[in-house]
């Protein structure tokens, strides 16, 4: 049964692919370890009211919901390593570039913002869109601009898309007017790091909150630390270690800044060892399949899981027995639905992002100019 199941999944779920000549095994795995800790982040949050009377429970929850909100920043090293990776490798022009990435991005988020959009009218109460300006509300939701300008973001998770596209908009025309493609590696890691400590400092000084923001540059130092070839990969123990360091970080009683310092350097290694190492045991549990078929689906899920949780916790009863019981409530709920989830976000997978948003486009032959594939 299972076996039928692996083989009726993997055809699906599989999308292990090259990138400008890396194979990205271990990035899908990361990004499964993602959102999975996104996952744990909102769980937590929708859990409080059952375990809030457990003063032991309910910090384990809220320590857990801290570490899970590091899930989007490894999401932005890996957006910016594969990003920059794609545009400093070969020249493209601007417009088939952003149309690929609206491509990527548009369909999936459409469908999802189309279900919250008809949810807001059902539920009144549970909408966020405005008495007053809803229209205005609605289409800068559509525009993804939450995120990067105080506008609450209709689906709670979307204003790291206003990050993305932002990173999406600016990347090409910072490579083209730096000229970084002609430029040395070495070149480019000093560029890029001194670009990032700009952003920190300015972050601090005008308190804009686009501190994060430095997380995708965290990604372009490892491609041209990588394609240097002059960096070495870090131990196993070194990589293990600063991931440790980089989670527990985000429960210390400091600033976010000092938080994201450490994120930025946790990650950088983590991945630099990964990507240098394919075959060493941390990289090898990052290509676990389940983890990568994850990953290969995180957009839908990443997208859907909150409205799910949401939904699920509705049949939830608010009762003095369950919240007598809240560490039980907590071990049964996590996995169950954690599974459903799966469910629904995998559904949505397959019938809206992989089909309208991975997809290969398919090819214009011209009949008057052979198919070089048909060619003798």
């Amino acid at each position: 049964m299972l076996l039928t199941l692996s083989r009726w999944l993997a055809p699906r779920f599989e999308l292990s692919r090259e990138v400008a000549g890396t194979n990205l095994r271990a990035m899908e795995g990361m990004r499964g370890f993602a959102v999975a800790l996104v996952f744990l982040t909102h769980f937590c949050t929708l859990i409080g009211p059952w375990i809030a009377a457990t003063p032991r429970l309910d910090q384990l929850a809220h320590a857990v919901h801290a570490i899970g909100n590091t899930g989007v920043d490894l999401f932005f090293v890996l957006s910016g390593y594969l990003i920059y990776k794609t545009l400093v490798s070969r020249e493209q022009g601007f417009g088939g570039f952003m149309m690929r990435r609206i491509r990527r991005i548009y369909p999936t988020f459409l469908v999802v913002f189309a279900v919250y959009c008809v949810l807001s009218f059902v539920f009144p109460r549970e909408s966020s869109i405005p008495a007053s300006g809803a229209l205005a509300y609605v289409a800068a939701n559509l525009l993804l601009l939450p995120g990067l300008f105080a506008i609450k973001p209709m689906i709670t998770v979307a204003w790291s898309l206003s990050y993305e596209m932002f990173f999406y908009l600016c990347l090409p025309l910072v490579v083209t007017l730096f000229q970084l493609r002609r430029r040395s590696h070495l070149q480019r890691i000093c560029l890029v790091a001194a670009a990032a400590i700009a952003l920190a400092a300015w972050s601090a000084v005008s308190g804009a909150g686009h501190i994060r923001m430095i997380m995708f540059m965290s990604g372009m130092l490892i491609h041209d630390a990588i394609a240097s070839r002059q960096v070495r990969a870090p131990s196993s123990v070194v990589a293990v270690a600063a991931l440790v360091i980089g989670l527990a970080g985000s429960l210390l009683p400091v600033t976010g800044y000092v938080k994201i310092g450490l994120l930025f350097a946790s990650f950088f290694l983590v991945c630099l060892h990964c990507f240098l190492r394919p075959q060493a045991w941390l990289a090898r549990v990052f290509c676990w399949t389940p983890m990568r078929w994850l990953g290969n689906m995180s957009y839908s899920y990443y997208l859907l899981h909150g409205l799910t949780l949401k939904a699920l916790f509705m049949f939830v009863p608010r009762s003095t027995v369950l919240t007598e019981h809240a560490l039980l409530l907590f071990v049964v709920l996590l996995p169950l639905f954690f599974a459903v989830t799966l469910f629904t976000s995998g559904c949505l997978y397959l019938l809206v992002e992989r089909p309208l948003s991975l997809a290969a486009p398919k090819r214009v032959v011209n009949p008057a100019v052979p198919d070089a594939r048909g060619a003798a």
